[in-house]
C-alpha cells in the first residue's frame, strides 16, 4: 500500500510538467489531505504543496507561490502538481505523501505524521 507519483522529466527552463499522484493498494479518496515534497541529494526533504480531503484549502511553499497548482479529482482520486515557470532550483525528486488528520498551514510541512508515501518522480530543469 502505498502512493505512486508520476510525471517527472526533463524540461527546459521556464516550462511546464504536471505530476500525479495516485493511491496504490488503497484509493486515494476525499478521506485524505495530500502534499508533495521534493528532495535534492544532500538536502532535506522539503514540503512543496498541500491540498485538504475537500479541496477546499490548500498551502505553498513560498519558493513556488504562484507558478504551482495543488489540484484533486476526487471522482478520479487522483493529486496533480502544475509546476509551470519552471527553474533550475525545482530540479528534484518530487514525492506525494497521505495523510487522513488533515494538517492546518503550520504543519503541513512536517513529514513525520503522514499515512503513505510515493516512491517519487524526478524533475530535471535545464537551463
Amino acid at each position: 500500500v502505498q502512493l505512486q507519483a508520476s510525471g517527472g522529466g526533463l524540461v527546459q527552463a521556464g516550462g511546464s510538467l504536471r505530476l500525479s499522484c495516485v493511491g496504490s493498494g488503497f484509493t486515494l479518496d476525499y478521506y485524505y489531505s495530500v502534499a508533495w515534497f521534493r528532495q535534492v541529494p544532500g538536502k532535506e526533504r522539503e514540503g512543496v504543496s498541500y491540498i485538504s480531503d475537500s479541496g477546499s484549502i490548500s498551502y505553498y511553499a513560498d519558493s513556488v507561490k504562484g507558478r504551482f497548482t495543488i489540484s484533486r479529482d476526487n471522482v478520479k482520486n487522483i493529486v496533480y502538481l502544475q509546476m509551470t515557470s519552471l527553474k533550475p532550483e525545482d530540479t528534484a525528486v518530487y514525492y506525494c505523501a497521505a495523510v487522513s488528520i488533515a494538517r492546518d498551514g503550520s504543519r503541513w510541512f512536517y513529514l513525520s505524521g503522514y499515512d503513505y508515501w510515493g516512491q517519487g518522480t524526478l524533475v530535471t530543469v535545464s537551463s
